[in-house]
């Protein structure tokens, strides 16, 4: 048995918050509504902008702008029927005694007001910020001014932090202002049914948000430390963890990592140490993971972290949560992003190989687009008559709009011939999109030149921005501290205890009932329940090919 255990007791300031008054809590406290000091105007009246918090209702709403809740309806039409859902902004009537008094406020904030006014004071959504964004993404992510989001949201020196709700204005609907869908739907509801069910939520967040300081972590990864050769895929995705523990000692949150070399097939920690660890990063195989239940089925978390074929198990062990992205995710990803860019005069056209074997994956990227109801135009052929196949391609194609093009096969000869033939129909003066999944990436025989020609949107599991502040940094630590570049792997090695240790600080036993889609520097977590067990992540980052040589990232 191998084993390093790793302590780390930093008592630097804690970064995460701590949830004032939670423990011990006796009474109900009504949520609390802040009334926002964004005001706009809307056919010659003067309104707040609300932003809906978590557990707000219309009542008490109506009770911190001493309005009543049939005025909120008159300035909402659709919201009685729709009901109040998160993060959606609501139109609140300023009071006739508490006009806008723009001559009263300070230059600043005066302009604020006017900019909001010259964009006819519209919201398109909310933006939270994530942890690796600085304002020109966001605004270049919407096509907004910098000046226009720092003048709707009210920022001081232009600075925002993560988590942030960040009003987005737009021009696109100047002519009215009408709630914003929230990412978060709840369900409809009527209002006395709504702040019942709300009663009861405070109080279980009351019990259930205690931030937690102290982590206990174990590691089992097969890093054949003591043999002639390492695993260094392993032993790259550990180095990444420990930058990660290492960051978190450094923010006040002490980790107490057992580490488990289990290349030899014995796992070392002992069943008492498994159920007592918050969190145990691995093992990686399948089958090592179905023994390590058997031996202690009371882990209360258990990542697995590298290996896909680990996912099936997320069903049968309710505690286990599947880091890497299926390619399922993928290929129900290409099938909603072509159907969230087809535009009136488009078509959308999926070419896969004639005679494809059984299991070909081009099979199940077709079963995913047909489950999301595309209506397209099927074209197959063999790569023996990809010389003459130009001509019936166009013939399936349209001038008038754009051609969205699927290709269904894995197979790098076929897929290499199919792009050669659309930078030839392009040519021709066809609009082409190309929409593929990242395995794309790996073909060596297609020239990147031809992924730019054919504006390619690859839906994939892992990317890293290295021009993202956040990864240089993370690349400097990681030659500072191994004298080496980091690969893939020690990338999700920081991702993965990154997320899940943050997690488990900010809210403690109850951290995977708080899970949200948040990215990292090569992966997104997206975790949604398996059947009647664990988690499996859905996460997935899309990028596009653009002219010269641009990469963008969504």
């Amino acid at each position: 048995m191998d084993r390093v255990t790793i302590t780390r007791t930093i008592t630097v300031a804690a970064l995460l918050l701590t949830f004032a008054a939670v423990a011990g809590a006796q009474e109900y406290v009504a949520p609390s509504v802040e009334v926002s000091d964004q005001k706009v105007k809307k056919d010659g009246k003067v309104f707040y902008s609300h932003v809906v918090q978590e557990r707000q209702t219309l009542y008490s709403i109506s009770k911190a702008y001493n309005v009543t809740q049939d005025e909120i309806y008159q300035a909402n039409p659709g919201l009685k029927e729709s009901g109040l859902k998160k993060n959606s902004i609501i139109m609140i009537p300023a009071q006739s005694e508490a006009p806008v008094e723009v001559e009263a406020q300070t230059p600043q904030q005066h302009d604020a007001v006017t900019v909001q006014e010259s964009v006819s004071a519209t919201v398109q959504k909310i933006h939270i910020v994530r942890w690796y964004e600085t304002l020109k993404d966001i605004a270049d992510k919407y096509n907004v001014s910098e000046s226009a989001v720092i003048a709707a949201n009210n920022l001081k020196e232009g600075k925002i932090k993560n988590r942030q709700k960040l009003i987005i204005p737009t021009n696109e609907y100047a002519k009215e202002i009408t709630p914003v869908q929230a990412e978060e739907e709840e369900e409809n509801m009527d209002l006395e049914t709504a702040f019942d069910r709300n009663e009861k939520q405070e109080e279980d967040t009351a019990a259930e948000h205690i931030s937690k300081k102290h982590i206990q972590a174990t590691v089992l990864l097969p890093l054949k430390a003591t043999g002639s050769t390492s695993s260094k895929s392993n032993m790259d995705f550990y180095s990444g963890v420990l930058i990660a523990a290492r960051e978190m000692g450094e923010s006040g949150i002490d980790i107490d990592m057992s580490v488990y070399d289990i290349a030899n097939g014995s796992y070392g920690a002992t069943k008492s140490e498994l159920e007592s660890s918050d969190i145990v990063f691995g093992p990686v195989a399948a089958e090592d993971i179905t023994r390590i239940y058997a031996v202690a089925p009371g882990i209360k978390a258990l990542i697995s972290p590298l290996d896909p074929k680990a996912e099936q198990l997320c069903g049968t062990y309710r505690t286990m949560i599947h880091a890497p992205a299926p390619r399922m995710a993928q290929y129900k990803d290409i099938a909603q992003w072509v159907k969230e860019d087809l535009r009136p005069g488009d078509k959308v056209i999926v070419i896969s190989e004639k005679e494809a074997r059984k299991g070909d994956e081009g099979r199940i990227l077709r079963a995913a687009i047909d489950s999301a109801y595309i209506e397209y135009t099927p074209f197959a052929y063999s790569i023996l008559e990809g010389r003459k196949i130009q001509e019936p391609l166009e013939a399936n194609m349209t001038l008038m709009g754009t051609n969205r093009v699927i290709v269904a096969s894995e197979s790098e000869a076929f897929v290499n011939d199919v792009v050669r033939n659309l930078n030839l129909t392009i040519h021709n003066k066809f609009n082409v999109v190309l929409y593929a999944p990242a395995k794309i990436r790996t073909f060596e025989t297609i020239e990147i030149e031809n992924f730019h020609n054919t504006n390619l949107h690859a839906s994939l599991t892992y990317y890293i921005d290295y021009e993202n502040a956040d990864a240089k940094q993370f690349i400097k630590k990681y030659r500072a501290l191994f004298n080496t570049e980091p690969t893939q792997f020690a990338f999700q090695g920081y991702d993965v205890a990154k997320y899940f240790l943050g997690l488990c600080a900010k809210y403690g036993e109850s951290w995977m009932q708080h899970t949200d889609v948040t990215a990292m520097l090569q992966s997104t977590f997206d975790l949604h329940p398996s059947g009647n067990g664990g988690y499996s992540n859905r996460g997935i980052r899309r990028i596009i090919y653009g002219p010269e040589y641009s990469v963008s990232i969504f």
